[in-house]
């Protein structure tokens, strides 16, 4: 086989069946959900899929007022399509890097704009970050994740994981601030000197604080949050 042929590229690139269950790393950027039932999934993320498969936006009050509510503030990131059928299924969120993630009986809080898929039997519900949104040139909220079963998430490059014990907190910058266990609740602080240096406009001034015991994910970039509304 010739390199740089048509049929050794076709090899190289080719999808794999790795048997690694419902959700399976095609690649480090690209999902493949083996699909036999129904998930939920980021709007907009499907690339391709093989089968039978529907798919169908989220219905208006399908989770009940209190949801509805918060993703009426929270805007576009918030928002989930049903997949339903039986296939493979191939999602990707501008080529950001997957991670899989399983729930044993636990709690996980993720940006809304890094939840790339769950499973359906996942409780899961809008969690409104008030006070940093009202600081924050864009809105930032998050989504709490609960009980057993498979997600993806996604962050631009490498994730890193950093631990929290109750003598060693951790502050993050909450745009580059992905996921944190369920465990933490995060305050929110303003760091005088970093608004003075970098101007009353920079994010960098608003820092996010954990303590207790935990983890905190964060990647190395921050990300740029429109407010409701915008696109």
């Amino acid at each position: 086989m010739n390199r740089y042929s048509i049929d050794d590229f076709i090899t190289r690139t080719a999808q794999q069946d790795r048997g690694e269950g419902l959700f399976e790393m095609e690649s480090e950027r690209l999902l493949e959900v083996n699909l036999d039932g129904m998930v939920w999934t980021k709007q907009g993320s499907m690339v391709a899929y093989r089968g039978e498969i529907r798919f169908e936006r989220e219905k208006i009050l399908e989770h009940g007022i209190g949801k509805l509510l918060k993703k009426t503030v929270t805007g576009e990131g918030a928002r989930l399509t049903k997949a339903e059928g039986r296939g493979a299924l191939y999602l990707a969120d501008a080529g950001k890097k997957v991670s899989i993630l399983t729930l044993e009986n636990e709690a996980i809080f993720v940006n809304g704009n890094d939840l790339l898929a769950f499973e359906d039997g996942i409780n899961w519900d809008i969690k409104l970050m008030r006070k940093v949104t009202a600081m924050l040139a864009g809105g930032l909220f998050n989504v709490r994740l609960e009980g057993n079963g498979m997600i993806a998430i996604t962050t631009h490059y490498d994730p890193l994981t950093l631990i929290v014990t109750p003598d060693s907190p951790v502050i993050t910058d909450p745009n580059a601030t992905v996921a944190w266990s369920g465990t933490l609740e995060p305050q929110f602080r303003t760091d005088v000197s970093l608004k003075t240096f970098f101007g009353r406009g920079s994010g960098e001034s608003i820092q996010m604080k954990f303590e207790g015991d935990g983890f905190v994910v964060i990647q190395p970039y921050e990300e740029v949050y429109l407010q409701a509304g915008q696109s």
